[in-house]
């Protein structure tokens, strides 16, 4: 009893003897299983014959009752006991050396009841010769036992620690492999990649560069705007510029529509290279453990116990599928480099059909202007020619006028004289009023220069009212002659005076 509470506790007399100890064994020398000790062995150490002093085996747990010190909670009680199963009282043992109440006689006298007789001492000594001959024997065969397990166990550890050298090896060679070829993989994809990025950065160039014979053609559309009057005409140059607008406007939405896909194909081989990055790392720390594992031997220094670590599995994969993982990764990255470079074809073909769309664009649109130039200048000669002749009919025909203005003029004196004349004849007297030819000839021909001053006014009306025509065809081919100007102006100097200026060869050209 301690401290209130029951606990069996086994007497320092009737203690079995142990194997053995341990305490400073190497975790290697430590017993994982069996019976703490041999069977035959064990049976040695039990007593024969049970006294009160030397209890037997089935009287171990004997329950000690505590002594009356409240603090004495571990110290030992009386070894004097009565054994549980015992009819005999405990003894109390003579003092042999002072004898028993200081009588020899009677000490030996009570010496004799615990004394054995010589035919025991004969077969105690039998007794102790065969066991030390049964044990000798034993130990004999013990002997040579351990001697051929330690040879086979030697032999079983060398062949085991140079198979898994072995494994290691062939395992290094395996990691190894696949390490070059993610490796190999990884070289040929970055310099995918920057083959990739360089032709997405002709696509942004190439995008860029539409920007500026786009503006030009716009900018040719508003300068046309400004013609005037009939000049106004949705002729073949402007034709050409809105379908060169649409040319450059469709182009850069297909090298707007690829850059997007570069972008997906740079982000997925991203993906894959980050995928071989990360094993490439992965085999080379493998690769670093398993070298240093393969090169260790029973001399390293760092070696150490770790108890249990062969029961602790974290491993994530098998043979099969760490080979298929790294075949996996590879063919993925040589699936994107093949889409890759398939990307960079179409790249270079649509970057180049581009190209040719923008310089027959340009071209045709500059053709055009050309030819428009050229009419227009053919047609501006021409009213220049029309012009210089209405200005000189002008001329002739006011010369005219003037003339029949004097021509009136001029039958001013005939008209008086003969009205003079039939004036005069009026005041002739009776008779003589006589209707004669003379009479007949001066009234005919006053007659006559009437109708001839009608017909001149006549003629002078038709002549100033053709003047005026002319006067408005004049201003009109003035006018058209000034539109044809401005027309000719625009289209030969604004137009293709910016068109000229502008590199457009070295702009298509990549």
């Amino acid at each position: 009893m301690i401290f209130g509470h029951e606990k069996e506790r086994r007497s320092r007399y009737n203690r079995q003897l142990q194997p053995w100890s341990t305490v400073a064994a190497t975790p290697c020398m430590e017993q994982v299983a069996g019976p703490p000790m041999p069977t035959r062995t064990g049976q040695y150490y039990q007593t024969p014959r049970p006294h009160p002093w030397r209890p037997t085996l089935g009287y171990e747990n004997v329950e000690v009752t505590p002594l009356p010190s409240q603090h004495a909670t571990n110290s030992l009680v009386d070894p004097c006991y009565t054994p549980y199963g015992m009819a005999t009282e405990p003894l109390k043992f003579p003092n042999l050396v002072t004898g028993f109440e200081r009588n020899p006689a009677h000490a030996a006298r009570a010496a004799l009841y615990t004394r054995y007789t010589p035919l025991e001492w004969t077969q105690s000594n039998l007794r102790h010769y065969n066991e030390a001959d049964t044990n000798r024997n034993y130990s004999e065969r013990l002997r040579g036992d351990f001697i051929r397990v330690m040879r086979e166990t030697d032999e079983k550890t060398a062949q085991g620690q140079r198979e898994s050298g072995r494994r290691l090896g062939e395992r290094i060679t395996d990691t190894t492999f696949w390490r070059n070829e993610a490796r190999t993989e990884l070289e040929r994809l970055l310099t995918e990649t920057s083959l990739l990025q360089d032709a997405k950065r002709n696509i942004d160039k190439a995008i860029n560069d539409i920007e500026a014979p786009l503006h030009i053609a716009q900018e040719c559309l508003y300068h046309r705007e400004k013609r005037t009057g009939v000049e106004l005409v949705h002729d073949s140059p402007e034709q050409c510029l809105l379908k060169e607008i649409e040319t450059y406007r469709n182009a850069q939405a297909k090298l707007k529509c690829l850059a997007s896909k570069v972008g997906d194909q740079l982000r997925n081989n991203r993906a894959a290279q980050h995928e071989l990055e990360t094993d490439v790392t992965s085999k080379e720390g493998a690769l670093g453990i398993d070298n240093i594992c393969h090169q260790l031997n029973n001399f390293s220094k760092g070696i150490n116990y770790y108890g249990g670590i062969e029961k602790f599995d974290p491993t994530v994969s098998t043979t099969h599928t760490w080979a298929e993982h790294s075949n996996r990764i590879v063919q993925k990255s040589q699936s994107e480099r093949g889409h890759s470079s398939q990307m960079r074809s179409d790249i270079d073909n649509l970057i180049n059909t581009c190209a040719q769309e923008v310089w027959d664009a340009w071209s045709n649109t500059n053709n055009a202007l050309a030819r428009r130039a050229a009419e227009s200048l053919e047609t501006k000669s021409k009213l220049q020619n029309h012009l210089h002749k209405v200005q000189q009919e002008l001329f002739d025909l006011e010369k005219n006028i003037e003339l029949l203005k004097k021509g009136i003029i001029d039958k001013s004196a005939p008209m008086k004289v003969a009205q003079t004349r039939l004036e005069a004849r009026t005041h002739r007297k009776n008779i003589e009023l006589c209707r004669d030819t003379a009479q007949d000839k001066l009234v005919n021909e006053v007659r006559d220069l009437q109708d001839n001053i009608e017909y001149l006014h006549k003629k002078l009306q038709e002549a100033e009212a053709q003047h005026q025509q002319l006067l408005k065809t004049r201003a009109s081919l003035e006018e058209d002659l000034h539109n044809k100007c401005n027309s000719l102006f625009i289209d030969r100097e604004k137009c293709m005076g910016l068109r000229r200026s502008f590199p457009i060869t070295a702009t298509i050209k990549y």
